[in-house]
């Protein structure tokens, strides 16, 4: 019998009778159902990997993306009601930027960070209000998209030095998603640190966000931009999938090899998460690629006789048990 109970990422809650001697190929997703990202992560970077082969460019890229994730490590940690604790203890990641299986991975850790520390942000400022807003422009030819993302970011730096801004400190982070008439649509997700005089006698409405976008963006039409206000006694957390999640969704990734492969080269070694103001000292680990994409700085660490290994089976699109 199997169940399982999510744990900030990257480990889960197993039977133990889950695990027998008649399981040596036993799925990874049966052994632990909260598990099956993994082969659904691992099947699109088959394709992203073929992408990278066909051209003489990414060839390096495609035998990286080849080698990432093929063998997991997994220990088990005993629990007090003698459930065990499946939890991701070794495996070469690639850490391609548009590898599916590293940017889950990467989005994880980043939200495993955001949770630990926002708490201590609100702690320290008890009275102030959050702020989540999404700033975008038009869709622009995928070619386009790395001047397109540099005009961005200079519009969002002159946002932040005017007078009406109203965010004592911010994390931003970039998303591009392909638009249906195939060209590129980048945007900023914003969480906002404001004070709670904000919303007495410095509230900025809809309209006025737009046109203050619209200026520092310098364009000549009223840009599309959300404004949402975090209700007062909530906390921010809810907003951290959405604001740390992958920088261009898996099904964008796969749908067109071209399109592909210059997203590849518009977004080379550029940042996709940036903060700011009093955010700063708390979140500039974000800024950066996490050095651990397994998650080993867990108080409790598993039992180095107890472990489990998974290789990847191409055919079936599934990780299986192995011997090792």
């Amino acid at each position: 019998m199997l169940f399982g109970r999510m744990n900030p990422g990257y480990d889960h809650i197993i039977a133990p009778d889950s695990i027998t001697s008649n399981s040596q190929s036993a799925a990874l997703s049966d052994v632990s159902p909260q598990d099956k990202p993994w082969d659904k992560h691992r099947a699109f970077a088959d394709r992203v990997e073929g992408y990278y082969g066909s051209d003489p460019d990414f060839h390096r890229y495609s035998d990286r993306v080849k080698d990432c994730a093929q063998l997991l490590q997994f220990g088990l940690v005993p629990q007090e009601d003698t459930t065990l604790k499946l939890k991701l203890r070794n495996a070469k990641f690639c850490r391609v930027r548009h590898c599916p299986v590293c940017q889950w991975r990467r989005s994880l850790m980043w939200k495993a960070k955001a949770y630990k520390v926002l708490p201590n942000i609100v702690e320290k400022y008890p009275t102030h209000r959050w702020l989540f807003v999404t700033l975008t422009q038009k869709n622009v030819p995928i070619q386009q998209l790395r001047d397109t993302l540099k005009q961005m970011n200079q519009a969002f730096q002159r946002l932040v030095q005017l007078k009406v801004w109203p965010a004592l400190g911010w994390l931003r982070s970039t998303e591009v998603t392909k638009g249906r008439d195939g060209n590129a649509h980048p945007h900023f997700h914003c969480l906002l640190l404001v004070p709670a005089s904000y919303f007495s006698h410095k509230y900025i409405k809809q309209a006025e966000w737009v046109e203050i976008w619209r200026k520092c963006m310098r364009l000549d039409y009223n840009p599309i931009l959300d404004v949402q206000a975090v209700k007062q006694g909530h906390r921010p957390m809810e907003l951290v999938p959405e604001l740390l999640k992958y920088c261009t969704k898996e099904s964008d990734l796969v749908a067109d090899k071209g399109w592909f492969l210059e997203l590849t080269r518009q977004m080379h070694k550029m940042r996709c998460v940036a903060t700011g103001g009093v955010l700063k000292d708390y979140l500039k680990e974000l800024e950066q690629e996490p050095d651990d994409l397994i998650g080993k700085d867990d108080e409790v660490e598993p039992d180095d006789q107890a472990q489990l290994y998974f290789g990847w089976k191409r055919q079936e699109k599934k990780y299986r048990m192995v011997n090792y």
